[in-house]
Order: C-alpha cells, then structure tokens, then sequence
C-alpha cells in the first residue's frame, strides 16, 4: 500500500513522552515501541479491521483530560500531541473481559494442542490478565473438516478473529475458504470437505493466531517447538530467494517458517516452499560416500572417499558440471579444483542461453530488476509467457497487491489511512489496476487481470513487439497481429503514464523470442517515463548465482572435443536437463564418474564414485536469487558422520592435491573470500550475512530458545552421560540454547522469541518497519543497472508455425510437480496433478478427444500416455505438456511430434 512519508509525531503514552511514525495506527506505533498491548484480528501485512476488540485503550482531548473514551488501538491514527494510556484499571478490565468472552467456548486442550507453547492466544490471554475460568456451562462445539495433506483443522479453537479469510480471500485471492453461519456459530472453512486450493494455504499455521490451522505435515512427526532447533536459510524450490526457518529434532527436519526480510519474502512463502521439505529426510537419501565395484557398491569412509576421488584427479583429465541448485561455494569448490576452462554450469544450452540475455540486460541495460517488496508497488504489469503462479509463486502474491496501488491512491483525498484495510477495500470495492496477462495457457491471475491474450509464444513476442511500436515508432515487427490497434494502445497508455510500471517475464517456455521481446518492451518504456522495472523468472534456487560464475552449459559440455576421462557432477541430476539417450551417450565416454548430491537420481546412479552431500538442512552457503540478491542459508542440524557439504569434500580433495587455488582455504569464511577475490562479480557476497567470527556480547546466537529440553535424555539409549554438543566453526550460530538472547541481526535469526511472546508473532519485536532498528539481513544486491542509456533493440526470430498435422510442444509447470525436490514431499506429490497434455478445444474435437482421455505422444522412438487438458484459449498446433515429471523427462521439446489415439493404452 502507498506510504505518505516517514512524518514523526510525538505521543503520550501513560505520562511517558515517544516519538512514533505519523502515518501509523496507535496499535502499531505502540507495539514499535517495544510495549505490550494483546491483539488478535490485526496482522502488520493485513492492516486493521477491528473485528477482535482486544487492543482497547484509552484516549483523552489532551493533557487536561481526565475522562478520555475507549477505543480499538489499530484503528485510531497517530495524531500529535495525543495522550493515551494502555495501563488506566477501566481499560485493562475492559481487555480482559474481552478475552473472558472470547474463551467461553474455547476448548481446555492446550497440553494436546499442536499450537501449545507457541500460541498466541495463550500469550494473549495472560498479557490481558484473564487466569480463571468462570463459564461453566456447556461449550458451542463444531465439526471439523479434512482439509487436505497440509492443513490440519480444528474448529472448535476459533476465537473470530476473521484473520484466516482476510489472508486467505482478501491478500491471497483465494475462494474456497469462506465464512459460514454467524454469531457464536460462525465456522470458517470450505463447503465441503477437500484439500484448500490456494497455493498459499500454508500460512494461515502462522497468520491463525490460535490451534485452528496447523502444519498437518509436522504433526506426522510432532515435536513440541520450544524442543526445536531452527536456523536461518532459504528456500530450495525455485528462483526467489525466500527467507525460512528451518526446525529439526532429533536428526530429522520437523517444520518450515517464514523468516521476515522486507525485501524479499515479507510475512508469507508459499506451500511449495513450506510443505516441500521432506525430501531432507527422504529414503532416498545418499547417507554415505560408496564406490562401484562389478556393479555393486561398496561404502566408504569419508578419508577413504576422499583418497579415491583424490586419485582419480590425480591420473584423469576432469570435467566438472555445477548445478543451479547447488550453492555458489560448491560451484566454485569444484571450478577451482577441475580449472576454468573444463568447468561447466550444469543448465541446459537452450535455458542458458536466456539466462545469460538477461544477466546480461540487468548488468548493462538501463533499468533494474525490483525486489518482491518493490513489485508490490508497482501501479501497472504486463506479465509475458510466465504462469507465475506456478513457476514463481510470490511474485503471484505480489502482483495481488499491486493491482491495488492505483485505486488505493484515491484514499488519501478522502482521508482514509492505507493501513484501515476495512474501510479501504468497502471504498475500492473490486476495483483494480491494470495487469495484461500474455501466455499460452489460462492462469489463476486471469481472475484479477485486466485483459489476457492467449497465443502462442511465437504469436505473443509479436505482439509485444507492436505493443512497443506504440511507444516508438522505429521499432520493426515482422508481421501484423491479431489484435485490435486499440488494445495495443490501451497497453502502451495504461505503461506509460503508471509511476512504476512494470514486465514480467522468464525462462519457463524456453523462448528466446519471448524473452527479447520483453527486454525490448521495458526498452522502449524506459524511453518514455524513464521509471520502468523487469523482473525475470528463472528456474532454479541458484541459477542466477552460477549463470554468473560461468557462461558455458551442459551442451557445450556434451559438444566438447577434449579428451576427458573423469567426469564430476555437484548436485545436478544431468537427465533433467537432456533427453536419456543424449545424457547416457555423454556419460560414456568417461572412465570414472564422481557425483556429489544428497538424493539418489538416474545420474546417481551412474556414478562410479558417490559422495554423500548435505542438504539445506545440514550445509551452509550462498544463493542468489532472481533479482541477484545473494543470501546465505545455514544448517539447522549437524549432518550425519559420513554427510559434509559438497564445497567441503572438494576442499578436502584439493588440499590432498595441493591444488593452488585451494590451498589456504579452511573453511566457508575463507572460501567466501576467495570467491569475492577472484570473481569481481561476486564481490559483496561476503555481507550477506554475518560470518563465523561474529559475536554479540562475546556470544554466539543460539539455535535453540531457552526452553529447550530433554538434551541429556534424548540419547540415553545410546549413552547415559550428556554428550558434547555438536560445533560449529563455519557460522555465528551455537547447536544449543546456550548463547545471545536478544535481537540477533535479521540473516542470523533462528527464531523469534521475546519475553512474554512465545508464538511467531513475536516477529513485532524483530521486523525492521516495526522496530525501526535498521539491522542488516535482507542480502546483498550484485547486479545494478550502470547504464542509463537505452540498449539496442534485440532481434525477435519468428519460429517456424506447425504445419498442418504437426504439433508444437509447449512446457508447462506446476507447482506441484515440475520442481525436483519437493515433490519427494508427501504432501506435495499428493497435491500435484500429474503430467498432461494440453490442447485447443477444436482440435480436440476434430481428434474426438474429450478432457480427462488418455492420448499417446510419440517423439521419435519415445511414447508415452498422457491425460488431456482442453482450454479453449489454448493456440492451435501446439501441445502443452507438463515438464519435471519423470514421466515426460525423455521427451526432446524441440523435436517434431504427432499424437495417436489408441482403445487401450497399456502406460
């Protein structure tokens, strides 16, 4: 929502003077000053609504005043010179009186709730001072509902703070979560039974501030959360960067969190990046190094890996392939230790290739690439070939908010405060601003666009590039489009005169002349208003972080003509990235193949030495994210013996061989270090967050709150006397709940507790916009626009149309389902749709198809069964197929393909 600037005003509270933000509710101005007041319906992200009744406090004329009125905290605006008080007798009865009421029918199950100990209506209730029961008749009870594989529900906890439909309807955009019935009868949930739609669903666990939505995956393996140990990382499932907590017990990854940074994720991820966890303590896990002999593997010790792969180095010429999911020191480890030339990114050559078009436009071009923060700002978007929802899942919450930038400017002439999201959303009803959606396929943001085009990739870069023609006329457009002159002008006008337009766009339908047409477009609008932004989607966590340590790709790797004999692999499964009988001809022509991950896959399997790598969970290093924000993860729980970082076993391996490039390099500080010394690009990255030598008060900051229990009981199977807990020289962070107990910088925070605050929101007294503190934490920005001039306008090569009979791929992804990890998450696989092919409906027809049918593609030598998906949107020639699913994994995307329809398919 629109800021009317940072105005200080100077208030009253209980005869103490404070200076506090003008343009704030009392309720938050009083909360940002490290005081207590109990709440329940206002959430910093959803603004005040007033529903709950609890933050009453008093108000009076001005100092002589005696009397003063009640009123609701978060929605009486900051005023100067304003006297309140939070602690008057008549005030503080008030509150707890409400809260009485509010637990009349609430159940006498907190030593069984799942929310127990991390409950904010137990904080609550004791901030407020209610103790005793007096209600002692029989409780309204309510039927709770099956949810799906995320959610857990249980109804009869509601208080009616309507924080869960705000969230979900009003922020998220979702339908399926409503409100039923009324007065003490109200009953938030679905109509039926059946697992919530939105792909955000996940934070209601942490916006209810009751047990009504909990994690049903930590309830699988519950663990009570002050027995939890959590760390700061970020998440693994796609190109944003989002900021988590990880929590484990016991060895094993329990929970997900959001961890606050204003820049990038604010309060909220998504349920991929929540729920897509489990992977970490998969059955597939790689859990010791082993080697191949005769077909069988043999294990190893880790010096005994060591001196294999040491010997292998030694006697072959090596080629190593990184990963974009792999961390920027496990990359580099391995191009230091196979040299420059023979390092290879590990991304496909066509998904390079517009991986380096963009990187290359945010270094040089004359506009920068905005932060989830600064999207949500942005008062008008034209999305280009990207499903956000499913490819970038909070650029999608984002763009929800940002369709109510322009009409929320009208609240300032008619004095209504941004953060009074009542009276806001009755005054802009369903009015939103613009948003063109241009995509192949239908999308869940077509709800709230303005306009969707539906086109093929080819078909909309052409469009884009008449789109550009209204803004410039030298602009060249290989041919005329189908639509009206008038809807391209309404675009160009509706950029034009936005304060902050902004293009979105990316790498998911492989398209060159999408993603030039896009650079070509905010181009041209820079021309014109000089405040245009683009945001680029890519595919994985760590893409941007490796496309800029390294431009040659797997197909440069596959076309090389040296003569290798090893092959190193980090943290990539290469038959993702090529069809099998490309990647199975490519592996062998090597004599020895060394794979360094975390999880079995097909190229696993082909190794012939496997090294046991660490997780997110159990490592630490270095991401960055789309925008070329670098942030570091840390590891939550210590890994198992024969596990290290991939970064690590390279160390180890070049120190046996006294690889100059490695020597000297003791651990993550230094290898950062050198990293920024010897790649300009990277240089900064050592800021991202605080190094192993920091300390506050001479202390570490604890994983693990002061209520940690159980440490001496918990291996007593194994020995009675309490073991040395685990170190840790590679971070600030301590394993136990020994060390600072205060507000540790934000990239370094591992969970958020504070005195009389035991649930997550207590994040009131760690966030920056509350506290005002001005920690460091949100990650260090590499890439800034140097150039202000225009860049030159990029070609747009038409591909060649399907011809009658032919048929046209087109990738689709899922959330559920295209990213590799997370769909070995229970929770996830059972939420995700399966692969499919998507069709025009009259084509369909002509084929007598029908939606849900079983159709076999045939691409070359390959065949496979899909079901049918029809959109009558949907371009002619072309086939939407559903990418990251193994079954779909050998069909080549570029290649000529035709369907069969056949009675019975045996697949």
């Amino acid at each position: 929502m629109p800021l009317w600037g940072k105005l200080m005003s100077q208030i009253w509270v209980d005869g103490k003077a404070f200076k506090v933000e003008k343009n704030k509710n009392l309720l938050e101005a009083i909360l940002s000053l490290g005081l207590d007041l109990p709440y329940f319906c206002w959430h910093p992200a959803l603004g005040s609504v007033g529903s709950c009744r609890q933050c009453a406090i008093r108000v009076y004329q001005n100092k002589e005043d005696q009397q003063g009125k009640i009123v609701m905290a978060c929605l009486e605006p900051v005023a100067d010179d304003l006297h309140i008080s939070i602690a008057e007798k008549e005030v503080s009865d008030f509150r707890k009186n409400v809260i009485e009421w509010l637990m009349v029918n609430h159940p006498h199950d907190c030593p069984v709730c799942d929310e127990g100990g991390e409950c904010h209506l137990q904080d609550m209730t004791v901030m407020a001072g209610h103790s005793y029961r007096r209600f002692r008749y029989k409780k309204r009870t309510h039927n709770n509902q099956d949810l799906g594989p995320c959610i857990n529900h249980e109804m009869n906890r509601c208080i009616q703070c309507y924080r869960c439909v705000r969230f979900y309807n009003d922020y998220a955009g979702g339908d399926d979560l409503q409100v039923f019935a009324a007065h003490d009868h109200v009953y938030f949930g679905r109509h039926e039974d059946g697992t919530l739609e939105s792909e955000f669903s996940g934070n209601l666990v942490e916006v209810c501030p009751t047990g009504v939505f909990t994690d049903k995956t930590l309830k699988e393996h519950y663990t009570r959360k002050w027995d939890l140990t959590s760390a700061p990382s970020v998440c693994q499932h796609c190109s944003l960067g989002c900021n988590i907590l990880a929590g484990e017990r016991y060895g094993s990854l329990r929970r997900i969190l959001t961890r606050f940074n204003d820049e990038v994720n604010g309060y909220f991820i998504c349920d991929r990046g929540r729920f897509g966890y489990d992977f970490v303590n998969g059955e597939d896990r790689i859990r010791e190094a082993a080697s191949k002999d005769s077909g069988k593997w043999q294990y190893l010790k880790k010096n005994q890996a060591v001196d294999q792969l040491k010997k292998i180095a030694e006697n072959d010429r090596i080629m190593g392939i990184g990963s974009p999911r792999a961390s920027l020191e496990s990359n580099y480890a391995l191009r230091s230790l196979v040299g420059v030339d023979n390092f290879f990114n590990g991304i496909s050559g066509g998904e390079n290739q517009l991986l380096q078009q963009a990187l290359n436009f945010l270094a040089n071009g004359p506009v920068k690439t905005p932060s989830l923060k600064e999207i949500e700002s942005c008062d008008a978007v034209i999305v280009i070939g990207e499903d956000i929802t499913n490819t970038a899942p909070m650029i999608d919450l984002a763009l929800k908010q940002s369709v109510l930038v322009q009409p929320l400017e009208k609240l300032e002439k008619i004095g209504i405060p941004p953060w009074n999201d009542s009276a806001a959303r009755e005054y802009i009803q369903d009015e939103k601003g613009p948003l063109y959606m241009l995509t192949p396929q239908e999308t869940k943001l077509d709800q709230i666009a303005t306009k969707c085009i539906r086109d093929s990739p080819e078909e909309l870069a052409n469009i884009v590039m008449a789109i550009c023609r209204q803004l410039d006329a030298g602009v060249a457009v290989e041919s005329e489009t189908k639509l009206e002159p008038g809807i391209l002008q309404e675009i160009a006008n509706a950029l034009v005169h936005a304060k902050r337009p902004l293009v979105v766009t990316g790498t998911s339908l492989g398209s060159t002349a999408i993603l030039n047409s896009a650079i070509n477009l905010v181009n041209a609008l820079h021309q014109r208003n000089g405040k245009s932004c683009i945001s680029f989607v890519f595919s994985e966590c760590n893409s941007v972080g490796v496309g800029m340590m390294e431009k040659k790709d797997l197909e440069d790797a596959i076309k090389s003509e040296n003569q290798y004999e090893a092959l190193v692999v980090v943290e990539n499964d290469l038959f993702r990235r090529q069809t099998q009988v490309n990647i199975n001809n490519f592996l062998d022509r090597f004599k020895n193949i060394v794979v360094l991950d975390h999880t079995q896959s097909p190229t696993t399997s082909r190794a012939d030495l496997l090294l046991a790598a660490g997780t997110f969970a159990e490592a630490d290093g270095t991401l960055v994210n789309n925008e070329g924000r670098a942030q570091r993860f840390f590891q939550v729980q210590a890994a198992d013996e024969e596990v290290q970082e991939s970064w690590r076993w390279l160390l180890q391996a070049g120190k046996l061989l006294g690889t100059q490039k490695l020597e000297g390099i003791n651990g993550l500080d230094q290898l950062i270090h050198d990293i920024e010394n010897k790649l300009d690009q990277f240089r900064g990255i050592s800021e991202a967050a605080p190094l192993s030598r920091h300390r506050i008060n001479g202390q570490k900051i604890s994983r693990a709150p002061h209520r940690y229990s159980g440490r001496t009981a918990m291996f007593a199977n194994i020995q009675v006397n309490e073991p040395r807990p685990p170190q840790d020289p590679d971070s600030p962070l301590s394993f136990t709940m020994e060390g600072y107990r205060g507000i540790p910088p934000q990239s370094a925070t591992s969970f958020y507790w504070s005195p009389g605050w035991n649930s997550v929101q207590a994040i009131n007294k760690f966030r920056n916009e509350i506290t005002n503190s001005g920690q460091e934490g949100n990650g260090v920005r590499l890439i800034e626009p140097l150039n202000e001039k225009k860049s030159h306008y990029l070609d747009i090569i038409p591909g060649g149309k399907p011809q009658s009979g032919e048929w046209k791929l087109v990738p689709l992804h899922q959330i559920f389902g295209t990213e590799e990890l997370s769909m070995k998450s229970k929770a996830i696989s059972e939420r995700s749709q399966g692969p499919s092919l998507t069709m025009n409906e009259e084509q369909a027809g002509n084929l007598k198809i029908v939606a849900g049918e079983h159709i076999t593609l045939i691409s070359g030598t390959v065949e496979i069964s899909l079901p049918v998906r029809i959109e009558s949107g949907w371009p002619k020639g072309y086939l939407g197929i559903s990418v990251g699913f193994t079954k779909t994994a050998s069909i080549d995307l570029n290649a000529k393909v035709h369907l069969e329809k056949r009675e019975k398919n045996d697949d």
